[in-house]
């Protein structure tokens, strides 16, 4: 890829659709960075849970958590091979893929100085491009020009299974698939009806669901999006020299 103009691309889409395991594998193949949004959310949230900014019943100390945004700081490192999130420097990569961060993350994106606070990281991240972003608002609110957007969606109880058999990878014996497919469609709601951006196809974004596919299929149907994104970038610029 070097030597090609690089474009920005955004994978938005529902909770356990998949799309930052797809977003990882075509930004290593193409030699892109990646960006996992929701992850910095999901750090802002076990922030919020070691600060005591959440209390018991899940509301959320709004004026204490706003105060110490600047305080927050999250990055990305390589760790075998992996992508891992930084909170304050800390590796948390496996503590915010927790029931109890998953079941609070999509409180904390509602509020809006969250959301703006974070958004504006994630255009500074791609202002270059040669950028894969993943989250929930990156075709409609992060980078509404991006020249590749794709929605990935599947069935509630496909995405509840994956999730839950994620968790009983990693030696979760206490949650129950029933409450994973709680928390799926508790999610589907609140991205879907809160205030500040909230989960929504882009009008120019590509479907895909990716219910019945395997990794392999939805990863090259991946690619071959971005080679044909490319190709139409590289024919607007033509016209316009």
């Amino acid at each position: 890829m070097k030597g090609e103009r690089k474009i920005t691309i955004a994978i938005d889409g529902f909770s356990s659709t998949g799309k930052s395991t797809m977003a990882k594998v075509l930004a290593s193949r193409i030699g892109y960075a990646y960006v996992d949004t929701g992850a910095m959310y999901r750090a802002v949230t076990l922030y919020c849970l070691e600060h005591n900014l959440i209390n018991a019943e899940g509301n959320v100390d709004h004026e204490r958590l706003i105060a110490s945004l600047d305080d927050i700081h999250i990055g990305f490192a390589p760790v075998d091979g992996a992508n891992h999130t930084l909170l304050d420097g800390r590796d948390v990569e496996s503590e915010i893929r927790g029931m109890e961060v998953s079941e609070r993350v999509s409180t904390i994106a509602t509020i809006g100085e969250v959301r703006r606070h974070l958004v504006s990281q994630q255009q500074a991240m791609g202002r270059d491009g040669g950028v894969v972003m993943d989250g929930r608002d990156i075709g409609t609110v992060v980078f509404p020009h991006a020249q590749l957007k794709v929605f990935v969606t599947a069935s509630a109880e496909v995405r509840a299974q994956r999730r839950y058999d994620e968790l009983c990878s990693k030696g979760d014996t206490t949650t129950s698939y029933e409450e994973v497919l709680h928390n799926v469609n508790e999610r589907d709601r609140l991205d879907t009806t809160r205030e500040e951006s909230p989960l929504r196809r882009a009008d120019d974004a590509i479907e895909l669901d990716n219910s019945n596919l395997t990794r392999e299929e939805q990863n090259e149907w991946l690619y071959q999006q971005f080679e044909q994104a490319l190709k139409r970038a590289k024919t607007r610029k033509k016209k316009t020299n």
